[in-house]
């Protein structure tokens, strides 16, 4: 049988420090939707399948045959021909079970440090997307933040856990995936947790259709012993909150980021948006502890991964490290702002429009909208 590896095992195996390679037999226009960039460039290759065997031939295959190589096309296929050309030429060959399809949901596990209120913090890393969910557990119950649209790698946890998930909750409505808390909360018969300000698409502002328990500021969600205080904190969207626990634990959403912050233009909205952000960035500083740790739902590059390959530092490193949380005037801070508001991938509007309940894809639409790492900070 021609040797394959998952996308998990593949994670594993870098981060232990092999020098694996990667070799992407797509054509190369496919790189600009994604690909899988845990090796450094010069252990990533993009070369055609049809291609390889000629490069063979006139000695002009890039890959040092001394290390074992990992083969990647879309789903999965394509890649088990390269991978059983390349075994044939001598090289340590495995076709990525899957493909760029399967990378795209794939969920790492990370243990964080406990809070006084919780037996079990768990981050979940979508390594294809960049994106961060979030399961809390206390005596027994859990609450998961922020989830993707497939869940079931996160259930599975709560269940080996002996545990129970008794709600969902979303920072906000997202435009770069969707999220998995409206059906997933329908499903196990749980609260669904939302600020009401994003039940709204807000590109024309049609109401959304959610089913969900609305939470505002200051309120609060109770699950096993723990108390999760809602500190809303618009800009990124207008109902963007993030989630605070025992003072120790800040679930930010789109709004800090490790290095950088939440874009206010995504919901085309960027000039008015951008002083709300500013008021909340003001609010968080002047009445967050210093020491609360930062945990975001995205981020941009492995540069702002811990020694434990996890996300997240205390507010004071990031407030001395990140550019626009180091600028003190509201003047400066909106020029510095409105000078990153870009053009976005057109996908996030659609996105929206699923994630308020006004759009629903099919299973390949949804896989082609949430092709990509996310484009969520201002860079």
């Amino acid at each position: 049988m021609l040797p394959e590896i998952t996308p998990e095992d593949l994670v594993s195996r870098v981060e232990a420090g092999e020098p694996i390679q990667v070799l992407d037999v797509r054509p190369s226009e496919r790189l600009a939707n994604g690909r899988i960039d845990l090796v450094p460039d010069v252990r990533f290759h993009n070369i055609p399948g049809s291609m390889i065997q000629a490069k063979a031939s006139n000695g002009e295959l890039p890959i040092d045959k001394n290390r074992p190589v990992a083969v990647v096309c879309d789903q999965g296929m394509s890649s088990k021909a390269a991978t059983s050309l390349l075994r044939m030429l001598g090289f340590e060959a495995h076709s990525v079970a899957g493909g760029m399809a399967r990378w795209m949901h794939t969920l790492i596990a990370r243990e964080l440090r406990e809070t006084s209120s919780l037996d079990k913090l768990v981050q979940f890393d979508r390594v294809g997307k960049g994106s961060l969910t979030y399961l809390l557990m206390s005596d027994g119950e859990a609450l998961v933040i922020d989830p993707p649209r497939a869940t079931r790698a996160i259930e599975e946890v709560v269940e080996t856990a002996g545990a129970k998930i008794v709600g969902f909750a979303d920072t906000h409505v997202q435009a770069d995936y969707i999220s998995g808390s409206p059906s997933a909360s329908q499903r196990l018969g749980v609260p669904y947790y939302l600020h009401p300000d994003d039940n709204v698409y807000p590109y024309d502002d049609t109401p959304g259709r959610l089913a969900f328990e609305p939470v505002h500021d200051s309120s609060t969600i109770e699950f096993g012993r723990c108390k999760v205080q809602v500190f809303h904190n618009p800009g990124h969207t207008l109902g963007s909150v993030s989630f605070l626990i025992d003072g120790a634990a800040a679930f930010t959403g789109d709004f800090i980021f490790v290095q950088s912050l939440g874009r206010p233009d995504l919901g085309g909205n960027a000039e008015q948006w951008t002083p709300l952000l500013w008021a909340s960035l003001e609010r968080a500083r002047n009445n967050w502890p210093e020491n609360i740790a930062v945990y975001p739902a995205h981020y941009a590059s492995d540069k702002e991964r811990n020694e434990d390959r996890s996300i997240g530092r205390p507010l004071a490193e990031i407030t001395a490290s990140c550019e626009p949380l180091r600028i003190t005037e509201e003047s400066k801070f909106t020029k510095w702002v409105l000078e990153r508001c870009t053009s976005f991938p057109e996908a996030y509007i659609k996105i929206k429009a699923v994630n308020v309940g006004l759009l629903r894809p099919s299973l390949l639409e949804a896989d082609e909208l949430e092709v990509g790492k996310n484009e969520c900070a201002m860079i």
